[in-house]
């Protein structure tokens, strides 16, 4: 039972830091100096598609934990297959917001 309590802390764990760590580590943002240079010609938005950086990492954190997740050998006594489950749900959510504008 110790063993399926600490995976499961093991997990959140993981997955906790691997959502927040991208946010700490960008720091506070210093404003960029202001350039003298020639104004880029102008796209349509529908064109640009607005990046997401922090989503984009999340997800293939996602995506990797999941992959090491259906890789163990054992079950866990049910908790992994639970762990993968709700990793396809936080997925597919973070996939619903890179659609978003």
């Amino acid at each position: 039972m110790k063993r399926i309590d600490f995976l499961t802390l093991l997990i959140s764990a993981s997955l906790l830091l691997t959502v927040a760590s991208p946010m700490s580590a960008a720091g506070p943002k210093v404003p960029a100096a202001p350039v003298a240079a020639a104004a880029p010609a102008p796209t349509p938005a529908a064109a640009m598609p607005e990046r997401h950086p922090h989503i984009d990492e999340a997800l293939e954190s996602m995506r990797a934990a999941k992959h090491q997740l259906e890789s163990a050998e054992h079950d866990f006594g049910g908790h992994r297959a639970k762990a993968i489950e709700h990793l396809d749900r936080a997925i597919h959510e973070a996939e619903i917001c890179m659609s978003m504008r």
